[in-house]
């Protein structure tokens, strides 16, 4: 027997256990039974939760029944990318060099998740170090994409993704330094949420470049992205009544995010902003200056001295990709922020006449796994294009969303200015409903 809550959303879920009509303890089951019985569960759960998600379940099943929810979410289930700290349970951040790391307590985020009555199912895989928007990992597992099993399926929350594409949670918990929310989601046909940098805790997060690192929900629906950031920061959820697309400006952003699109995502792109038109939306064009890359400096910063004591244990990829950090000098580096800084005031005033960009996700559909581990410039290629858009909206400090399309493995991206995320939220729910 299947498991008869797969497809189900969050919101819905909750509002069954504040019905009466669901109980969280037989929906947990439900769901640890579904993801130790896949045959792809070795590929999406580094490792489940059990006694932890029972126990929360048995609790949120007592609050329940007492009509003492902590949360809309209360008693709903939840998987956890793995690099968020999870007290007396392992934390690898898919990676061999930090294999039998075991934190002493929760991370932030997972706290307050927790303090809401969300249930720990278990942790996902991810990319190594988080550092690949592909979602290949050769030293502990890969995901696979749920529209191809021969491709991979976007990363560095690739577990995630697939965690709820296969119907082995309801929502997960990600994070996201060039795009690994949003690529996993938009190749998986998810909601992906990417905060600003800032809003949301990072103590207890394995970082990888803390000046971008943010945390971010992957849904089935923008509702549940806005339930699951009220749960993660501890504050109300938006209020998404009544959001609609008549006369909401848009402006689809020129040159680098367009340049090289292949054909299907192009023709997809072009179909949803006709979906948007159709709503009441109005969608100019403009270009914007490009931005520089920051990421590879303070990624080897920070794990130079582990790496560097064993890099054997690395996939040769991933390996050449933090060692390429080096090449940048400290002059560089600074030099590097201050132009960032002004190409970020200058893209605010350049867009504060609409209410947000629109970029494909990505440029390019999953690549072919076995073609990436095979072919080098194939897999340079791919990783490059695959973060070429996402990571635009991490470089200038904005929040995003994409939203599933209806075209398998293509998502339309909204970029919103910094901290912004509930507005977004009421507009992503708004382009939702076009698009569906």
């Amino acid at each position: 027997m299947g498991n008869p809550y797969s497809g189900k959303s969050m919101g819905d879920l909750g509002r069954g256990i504040a019905a009466g009509e669901i109980d969280p303890v037989a929906l947990t089951e439900a769901y640890l039974q579904a993801a130790s019985e896949h045959p792809m569960r070795d590929r999406i759960y580094a490792r489940l939760t059990v006694d932890r998600a029972m126990a929360e379940a048995e609790a949120a099943a007592r609050r329940a029944q007492a009509g003492q929810r902590l949360s809309p979410l209360d008693g709903v289930p939840v998987s956890w990318k793995d690099l968020f700290d999870t007290a007396g349970t392992a934390t690898e951040a898919g990676s061999a060099l930090l294999a039998g790391r075991v934190p002493e307590r929760d991370a932030d985020v997972l706290r307050n998740a927790t303090a809401a009555g969300l249930i720990c199912l278990g942790k996902t895989h991810m990319s190594e170090l988080a550092f690949s928007g592909l979602g290949l990992n050769p030293v502990t597992a890969t995901p696979p994409c749920v529209n191809n099993a021969d491709a991979v399926s976007g990363g560095s929350s690739s577990g995630a993704a697939g965690s709820i594409a296969f119907g082995l949670a309801p929502g997960a918990i990600g994070s996201d330094t060039g795009g690994s929310v949003r690529i996993p989601a938009a190749w998986n046909d998810l909601v992906g949420l990417k905060t600003t940098s800032g809003r949301l805790p990072l103590k207890g997060v394995v970082p990888l470049c803390e000046s971008f690192d943010t945390v971010g929900p992957l849904t089935r629906t923008v509702e549940d992205a806005a339930l699951l950031l009220s749960a993660l920061e501890g504050k109300p959820a938006p209020d998404l009544r009544g959001a609609t697309l008549q006369g909401k400006r848009f402006l689809v952003l020129e040159t680098v995010a367009m340049e090289g699109l292949r054909d299907a995502p192009r023709d997809a792109f072009t179909s949803a902003l006709s979906r948007l038109r159709a709503a009441g939306a109005v969608i100019d064009s403009a270009e914007i200056p490009a931005v520089a890359v920051l990421f590879t400096a303070e990624a080897y910063a920070q794990w130079r001295d582990t790496i560097e004591v064993a890099p054997e244990k690395m996939f040769d990829q991933i390996l050449a990709r933090f060692r390429s950090g080096a090449e940048f000098s400290a002059v560089d580096y600074v030099a590097a922020w201050k132009k960032l800084n002004r190409l970020r005031a200058d893209y605010l005033a350049a867009t504060a006449g609409y209410d947000a960009v629109l970029l494909p996700a990505a440029p390019i559909l999953p690549p072919d796994l076995e073609r990436l581990l095979s072919d080098h410039e194939y897999y340079v290629t791919e990783n490059l294009l695959t973060l070429r858009n996402t990571r635009i909206g991490n470089l200038l400090g904005l929040c995003a969303l994409t939203l599933p399309t209806g075209v398998p493995s293509f998502g339309l991206m909204l970029q919103f200015p910094p901290l912004e995320a509930h507005r977004l939220l009421r507009l992503g729910v708004a382009a939702e409903a076009a698009l569906a």
